[in-house]
C-alpha cells in the first residue's frame, strides 16, 4: 500500500514537471539526490561500524555486563514470570543497556538472544508470552540517554551543536518508554495475564 502511494506521488511529480516544462529538473534532482543518499548511507555505515566496534570492546571489557547487573533488579517487577537467574534476564538487561547508551545496532544481537531464551520458557511455542510482549514494547521504546548515532549524523551534516539533542531525546524517549510500560501493565491487568 505504501509503495503504491509513493509511486503515485513520484509519477504525479514527474507529470506535473512535464506539464510545467521542467522535466530536465526532475532528472537533475534524481541524480543529485541519489548521490546525497549514497553519501549519507556511507557515513551512517561508518558510524554504525565505529559504535558496533566500541560496543564489542565494552562487552569484552565487562562494561555491558556491569551495566546489566545494575539494570537486572529493575527488570524483576517488569518480568515476574521469568525465573531468577534465567539467561533471558541477562540478555534483556544487555539489550536495554546498549539501547540506553544509544548503541541500537549493537543491541540487536542481545534482543535476539533474549527472545530466543524467552521462547525456551514458552509452554505454547506458537503463541507469544506476556514477557515477550513486555520485552518487545520495552525494546521498541527504550529510553536513550545518549543518542550516539543521531549526534554523529548531526555532526557530519555540519550542525553547530550536534549534541544539543541529548536532553530532549532523553526526555522524549523516557516518556515513550514510561507510556509503553504503563500500557503494557494496563493490558496485562485487563486481559488477566
Amino acid at each position: 500500500m505504501v509503495n503504491t502511494i509513493w509511486a503515485a506521488m513520484i509519477l504525479a511529480g514527474i507529470v506535473y514537471a512535464a506539464v510545467q516544462g521542467n522535466v530536465g529538473l526532475v532528472t537533475t534532482a534524481i541524480f543529485s539526490q541519489a548521490a546525497s543518499g549514497l553519501t549519507v548511507a556511507l557515513n551512517l555505515l561508518a558510524i554504525i561500524t565505529v559504535w558496533f566496534g566500541l560496543s564489542r570492546v565494552a562487552a569484552r571489557a565487562g562494561l555491558l555486563d556491569a551495566l546489566a547487573r545494575l539494570i537486572a533488579p529493575v527488570l524483576r517487577p517488569l518480568f515476574p514470570d521469568i525465573p531468577r537467574g534465567h539467561p533471558s534476564l541477562t540478555a534483556i538487561a544487555l539489550n536495554i543497556a546498549a539501547n540506553v547508551l544509544g548503541l541500537a545496532n549493537a543491541a540487536t544481537p542481545f534482543g535476539l538472544q533474549a527472545m530466543k531464551e524467552l521462547q525456551r520458557l514458552n509452554p505454547r511455542p506458537d503463541t507469544v508470552t506476556p514477557a515477550m510482549i513486555t520485552f518487545l514494547a520495552l525494546n521498541s521504546a527504550c529510553a536513550t540517554l545518549l543518542p550516539a548515532t543521531a549526534v554523529a549524523l548531526r555532526a557530519q551534516a555540519g550542525a553547530r551543536e550536534p549534541a544539543i539533542i541529548i536532553g530532549p531525546a532523553a526526555i522524549a524517549s523516557g516518556a515513550a518508554m514510561l507510556f509503553v510500560l504503563l500500557v503494557d501493565r494496563w493490558t496485562r491487568r485487563t486481559s488477566g495475564w
